[in-house]
């Protein structure tokens, strides 16, 4: 499933193209995703003018003219196609991903947005576990998919401090902790675990283990800072797991490169001065890297 960084990249992409500009056809075919289109969708969204395009945690939120929401999730496998004239762009193609998409030719094309200026935004998804929504702005904060989402891990809530008290009494593994929703949104498994091997710490140990009730730590802190980077980090570089999307200003995702434990099982530690060697272990049915020598 894309990450917080994919999504981020995606949502950029879509900015470009549909902020300033107006619905003016809207083509569905078919009549749901992972969840049925809301009643009157299409047409609902025609004549509308796209205000902004952003993201909160995984989902793409266009804000529209009308006073309306847009909200939009990738799913497992979902893709957005841009066409503007001759030019197609794909803004994303992920990591352990292969899938050639083709409006004109693919099966899953599912969702036509075509616009004003003659740009085509098409959404396919060939196992449709993506969704769409379309609702008034003033229920975004108390919508059903996002009324429990946790905070942002870009923005200034998250901090030593505020991990020590979320976590405080937690006895989940920490890498678990990271990956509830409820808690930051949209850290996903890679990012968990790079994250964690940049600050040091285990990924088996209990949460409530780097926490104190004097306040937050060196661990807490570090942890923080470290998420914040890697996110960064990952979307400097063109959304990170990308591979070969080549972003609005002509330049490739390559992040996947920078991995300093995911999926290098086997592999020599790259913390300077560590002789350990990366290890794969199964948490909660995902597959988590750490160097057991030096994350304790």
């Amino acid at each position: 499933m894309p990450e917080l960084p994919e999504v981020e990249t995606v949502a950029r992409g879509l900015a470009r193209v549909m902020e300033g500009d107006r619905f003016r056809h809207v083509v569905l075919n078919r009549k749901d995703l992972r969840f049925p289109f809301p009643p009157g969708f299409a047409g609902r969204l025609e004549g509308q003018k796209v205000e902004s395009v952003t993201r909160r945690a995984k989902y793409i939120v266009a804000h529209l003219s009308h006073g309306d929401v847009l909200l939009m999730h990738l799913g497992m496998s979902g893709r957005f196609l841009i066409q503007e004239g001759e030019t197609e762009a794909q803004p994303g193609r992920f990591y352990h991903d292969d899938a050639k998409t083709n409006a004109a030719t693919d099966p899953h094309a599912h969702v036509i947005f075509t616009f004003e200026s003659g740009a085509e935004v098409v959404y396919c998804d060939p196992r449709r576990f993506g969704m769409m929504d379309l609702f008034a702005r003033s229920h975004l904060s108390d919508h059903r998919l996002l009324k429990d989402i946790g905070i942002e891990p870009l923005g200034n809530a998250l901090s030593g401090a505020f991990l020590n008290h979320a976590l405080r009494g937690k006895n989940m593994p920490l890498k678990a902790a990271l990956l509830d929703q409820k808690i930051i949104a949209g850290i996903g498994n890679i990012y968990a675990c790079e994250a964690l091997f940049r600050s040091g710490l285990s990924p088996r140990r209990l949460a409530r283990t780097i926490t104190s009730a004097a306040g937050n730590t060196a661990r807490t802190e570090r942890l923080s800072d470290a998420i914040r980077a890697v996110l960064n980090d990952a979307v400097a570089a063109g959304g990170s797991t990308l591979r070969d999307y080549v972003q609005t200003d002509g330049e490739l995702g390559y992040f996947q490169h920078s991995f300093e434990v995911y999926d290098r099982a086997g592999d020599g530690c790259m913390r300077p001065g560590c002789s350990g060697t990366v290890n794969r272990i199964v948490q909660s049915n995902r597959s988590t890297y750490f160097c057991p020598s030096c994350q304790r």
